[in-house]
């Protein structure tokens, strides 16, 4: 059990936020489903946002959650999944942005198009999203924004120049926000986990790669969600900055 400011036990389990309107990106699998499948449990109202349509309501549909098929990447697809949120369940209280991008190159061989891509989806999705819901959040005084960043936000490593660019934007954005933010009762977090065992892994094979986590080794993907869920759930005077994660 944790601790909050004055020596309170921290309430967990279920109903905590009860009937609260949760958007996650990239929510069909890995890190964003178990985030779904955490707020559900906690009580959230859940829309999960993903591109492919099939697979979103194949994962949604057990959940009871809103399936909403969108592209993060694209300003219109994401405007419009907002607006269905508010239509069909109430303006959203809680934002994940977890939606990701992973690919490695040398940056020799790294193309420019990949490089846009990354940055579409791990930086400028967060952005729109991010925009288009504080001005509601800052009126009503309250609202959580949570970034799903890396341990790629604060380390480098090789091949990974399209990725640590996207990850260390994503960080200092946050903390944009959370500057900006401060006082309003919109609260912003940081959730930076080490490899996580994701289908992501599937083309990669990090077992068969020098340097590379073996996903054994890697965290759960409920490990990230049981982040998200603490950090969303202290008390409304306490603002976790930034949750870094990694393996014990």
């Amino acid at each position: 059990m944790s601790v909050t400011h004055g020596g309170a036990p921290a309430a967990s389990g279920p109903g905590l936020l009860a009937g609260r309107v949760a958007i996650v990106t990239g929510a069909s699998r890995g890190i964003g489903h178990a985030i779904a499948t955490a707020l559900v449990a906690a009580g959230a109202r859940v829309a999960m946002l993903a591109r492919g349509a099939d697979a979103l309501r194949a994962s949604a549909e057990p959940l009871g959650a809103l399936a909403i098929p969108c592209d993060v990447a694209d300003e219109a697809s994401v405007l419009a999944a907002i607006e269905r949120v508010r239509r069909e369940l109430a303006a959203p209280e809680i934002v994940v942005n977890n939606a990701g991008l992973f690919s490695l190159a040398p940056l020799e061989s790294q193309t420019t198009a990949a490089l846009r891509a990354t940055l579409d989806i791990n930086l400028v999705a967060p952005f729109i999203l991010a925009r288009a819901v504080i001005p509601t959040m800052r009126a009503a005084g309250r609202g959580h924004i949570v970034t799903i960043g890396s341990i790629a936000d604060r380390a480098t490593f090789p091949e990974n120049g399209a990725y640590a660019a996207s990850k260390f934007g994503a960080r200092a954005m946050h903390q944009v926000m959370r500057a900006e933010l401060h006082g309003t009762g919109v609260r912003t977090t940081l959730v930076s986990p080490g490899p996580v065992d994701t289908p992501l892994w599937d083309a990669i094979g990090p077992d068969d790669r020098a340097g590379f986590t073996p996903r054994a080794r890697m965290l759960p993907a409920s490990a990230v969600a049981e982040a998200v869920v603490f950090a969303l759930t202290r008390d409304s005077a306490v603002n976790v900055d930034e949750l870094r994660l990694s393996r014990a």
